[in-house]
């Protein structure tokens, strides 16, 4: 069965995309919910219209995004913790701990797009990426500190 998607579902297309699905799935998921219609002129006329209408509003978003990004990769954040004489941490530097310092500086970022390859476990500085979108990324700088005696 051919349909024509008129919102972006992953895995399967974008806004306009013509698929061809299974009979059962376009049946009773897509057109029912309203994901898809038939491909027609008239329907194929109004999807277009509202690709580019999708397509502009996420020009802006990316552009808004990458605002955003330039911001944080100015941004520096300092992080606490435990550590023994050789710079070891007692336990871990981790995505969330870094997400909540950026949402204290006024960033709402959140720990999903964090990317870390391991929790930080050793005092230093290190680039962290921030994933923003599929094409905008930013890196950050954590310095990883030892936590002043009480």
């Amino acid at each position: 069965m051919e349909l024509l998607l008129k919102q972006t579902i992953q895995h399967l297309g974008r806004v306009g995309d013509v698929v061809k699905v299974k009979n059962g799935y376009g049946r009773n998921y897509l057109l029912p919910l309203g994901l898809a219609v038939t491909v027609s002129k008239a329907n194929v006329a109004e999807i277009e219209r509202a690709r580019a209408l999708a397509l502009a509003e996420e020009e802006a978003r990316v552009s808004t995004l990458k605002e955003m990004a330039q911001r944080l990769s100015e941004t520096s954040i300092t992080i606490e913790s435990r550590a023994n004489a050789e710079g070891h941490l007692f336990g871990s530097v981790s995505t969330a701990q870094i997400a909540a310092v950026l949402r204290d500086k006024g960033h709402a970022i959140e720990e999903r797009q964090i990317r870390l390859a391991a929790p930080l476990k050793e005092i230093g500085v290190v680039d962290v990426v921030v994933h923003l979108h599929a094409s905008v990324e930013a890196t950050v700088k954590v310095w990883v500190v030892q936590q002043k005696p009480q």
